[in-house]
């Protein structure tokens, strides 16, 4: 199994971008969720089926990028991939929705997809999988080796709170403002194997894990390890899954950028000779609970050197960080995006403004996030 591993990893281009978004399908005139996505696969044509997904319930599609090299080419696959999922979604009267959690669809009204993973999804978590009406934005950013896979997963723990915080999405589920601002990683959160991924000496360390859960009957396969970053054995890469969804195709894009900044950061600090630094896993995981619950107006302690700074000190750490490298790799205008979220807010922050200016009315405020969901870029960075 190590051999196969390694020998996809060998095969890697390094710093190259695949995405994964997932959509909610809904109905136009209420905004609510429709259990429809075996009919959008059945219509897709070969090539379009082979970029879409199952996701856990029958009103999610996921969809799939190929591999880029570039934020840009990136960008441009997903507007092009949501284009061609609304033009499926017309043909059944369905619109799509872009936002970290639904804000008020029925958890009892969705159904799951019969297949045999989401089935064993199904039955192992019960309540917990019936409840998971979230969507997510995944960013995978290829990698030459699992071993430098795991010490960049290592590495990116510190930034698992700060990245959480600019892209929290999701302050309303069930019909409720929940006081959370993304939602969807505490709701998501109830699944195991959800959270901040332990430190691991290697590729050897992780496939024993991995080993360990199917033996044990936990998993049944490694991608079932869902931690909010992890080295993707299968693809070859290490997968960045903190993100809400967004329909902002500017703001998505900066996220990719940011996510491959810091790979490409922490590979190019690997090569001048500086270690993985011990983090404290205590200040982890508050700084992780306080992304969700607060976004980006709290205090966090920084799990490297234990200051007790600003949320927002602690991203302008992450983005000196990577300004380097950014810099080298021509995306630092895409990180304009997150000195703009530093200044005005998050989407979620953006969403509970939305909501006060309807009057609290969630069908009101669902429908304008269909809306907004961006297919194009509306201008070219410069």
């Amino acid at each position: 199994m190590i051999d196969k591993i390694l020998e996809i990893y060998k095969q890697n281009e390094p710093l190259t971008i695949g995405i994964e978004e997932e959509y909610q399908l809904c109905n136009p005139e209420t905004g609510d969720l429709v259990n429809i996505v075996d009919k959008l696969m059945d219509a897709a044509d070969p090539d379009l089926r082979k970029q879409f997904s199952y996701e856990l319930l029958l009103s999610v599609l996921e969809v799939r990028t190929g591999i880029n090299r570039t934020v840009d080419e990136t960008v441009s696959a997903i507007g092009e991939m949501r284009r061609k999922s609304a033009a499926i979604a017309s043909q059944f009267d369905i619109v799509l929705g872009l936002s970290g959690a639904h804000p008020f669809a029925d958890w009892k009204k969705q159904k799951f997809v019969d297949t045999e993973d989401y089935q064993w999804v199904k039955n192992q978590l019960q309540y917990l999988a019936r409840r998971n009406i979230t969507f997510a934005l995944h960013v995978h950013i290829g990698i030459d080796g699992p071993n430098k896979a795991v010490r960049v997963n290592n590495t990116l723990r510190r930034w698992i709170a700060p990245l959480m915080a600019i892209s929290a999405n999701s302050p309303f589920f069930d019909g409720v403002r929940t006081g959370l601002m993304s939602t969807r990683t505490v709701q998501f959160g109830t699944f195991p194997r959800t959270g901040i991924p332990p430190h691991l000496d290697g590729l050897e360390e992780y496939q024993t894990l991995v080993d360990k859960y199917i033996e044990s009957g936990s998993i049944t396969k490694a991608r079932q390890i869902w931690w909010k970053v992890r080295p993707h054995l299968t693809f070859g890469t290490v997968e960045f899954r903190m993100f809400d969804v967004h329909g902002s195709l500017r703001r998505t894009g900066a996220f990719i950028a940011l996510a491959q900044a810091l790979v490409g950061q922490i590979i190019d600090d690997f090569k001048c000779g500086k270690l993985e630094q011990p983090v404290n896993d205590t200040y982890l995981l508050d700084g992780y609970w306080k992304a969700r619950r607060f976004g980006l107006d709290c205090d966090i302690i920084c799990p490297f050197d234990g200051a007790v700074r600003s949320m927002r000190q602690e991203v302008e750490k992450m983005l000196n960080f990577v300004k380097q490298f950014a810099e080298k790799n021509g995306t630092a205008v895409w990180l304009e995006e997150i000195e703009d979220i530093l200044e005005n807010g998050n989407g979620a922050d953006d969403m509970l403004s939305l909501a006060e200016e309807l009057g609290d009315d969630l069908v009101a405020l669902q429908k304008r996030l269909i809306s907004s969901v961006e297919y194009e870029l509306e201008e070219e960075l410069v």
